[in-house]
């Protein structure tokens, strides 16, 4: 097999799989997190994570 057989193969299957819609593509993406709510779940777990230590450290 030539590589010129082998693009065109490749061509072909290209274009008869373009005829199946792929669902991971089509669905709509996800806004990103925005960083205020990152920050905030970091300063919470710093504050529960503070809670404990000094808890220990009083009983």
């Amino acid at each position: 097999m030539t590589i010129a057989d082998m693009n065109r193969l490749e061509q072909a299957a290209r274009v008869s799989m373009g005829e199946f819609e792929d669902s991971e593509a089509s669905a709509p993406l996800r806004p990103p997190v925005p960083y205020a709510s990152s920050g905030l779940v970091a300063l919470g777990l710093v504050a529960v994570i503070t809670a404990i230590a000094l808890y220990e450290l009083i009983y």
